[in-house]
């Protein structure tokens, strides 16, 4: 993967978190929350847990359920624990190798986090080892720069401060827009029944300054900057203006879209 797009390390998880989490995750949290509830699940898996904000969601939604949740990044982890029960078992893990035996799940969720996983394939043959038959699948990704104009903008940024090698970092999460490969992929994988749900949103954003922060230096787009020599205050400066201009300055919203899967394990 381009410039280890999935390294979410050093002081980049508390940026995302207080940055991104408000905008873009905790609305879409609640989402997956309430679909992984829907199928009474006794034993769910989160994988790409990220900080926690999704999981924090799941355990509410799910009060009864023994949550397990893991990420291959350490950092993420540390700020996680603090949002969910005591209960929950926390591992650092790879979704593409998970460590636990088959069958062990009645869901397993990933929001936002596939995107970041170089081989497909394997992840999705994992998630569907760990999962019991008749085991919900749920995973979401964001639809296409058309559909999340903040990820154009800050990409443009990015393009045009460094035109000759520009950070390759928000190609990644946006790239997954078309359903067909992911559908077929999750057929291929164990799973029989698919249902994709396009899900928009008027996303609140309470500080330009705060989300622009979270775009610059809240993920590996800061790491990829850095060894282009690049000012990221300068960047994150550069990126809250360009934002205001596109959807008005003071507390307003930005629209964004995801997709939403939910694979049936056979």
């Amino acid at each position: 993967m381009d410039d280890d797009a999935a390294a979410f390390r050093d002081s980049i998880p508390e940026h995302y978190d207080s940055g991104l989490g408000p905008v873009l995750f905790r609305h879409y949290a609640e989402v997956l929350g309430a679909a992984v509830a829907a199928t009474d699940p006794q034993r769910i898996l989160e994988t790409a847990a990220g900080t926690g904000i999704s999981s924090a969601a799941i355990a509410e939604h799910c009060p009864g359920a023994q949550l397990t949740i893991t990420d291959l990044n350490e950092g993420m982890l540390q700020l996680a624990r603090a949002k969910v029960p005591p209960a929950t078992r926390i591992r650092t893990a790879d979704a593409q190798a998970l460590p636990f035996d088959d069958g062990s799940f009645d869901a397993v969720a990933c929001q936002f986090g596939i995107m970041f996983m170089p081989d497909l394939p394997a992840a999705f043959r994992e998630q569907r080892r760990v999962l019991a038959r008749g085991g919900v699948f749920h995973f979401s990704v964001w639809d296409s720069h058309a559909k999340n104009r903040f990820a154009a903008v800050i990409h443009g940024l990015l393009v045009e401060t460094f035109p000759d090698d520009p950070p390759p970092f928000y190609r990644v999460p946006f790239g997954m827009s078309e359903v067909d490969p992911l559908r077929n992929l999750a057929q291929e994988s164990g799973f029989g029944r698919v249902t994709i749900d396009v899900v928009p949103h008027d996303a609140p954003v309470a500080s330009w300054e705060r989300f622009a922060d979270g775009l610059i230096v809240g993920n590996p787009v800061a790491d990829q900057v850095r060894k282009r020599g690049g000012d990221l205050d300068a960047l994150v400066r550069e990126a809250e203006r360009r934002l205001t201009d596109e959807f008005g300055p003071g507390s307003t919203t930005t629209p964004v879209q995801t997709l939403f899967y939910r694979a049936v394990a056979v």
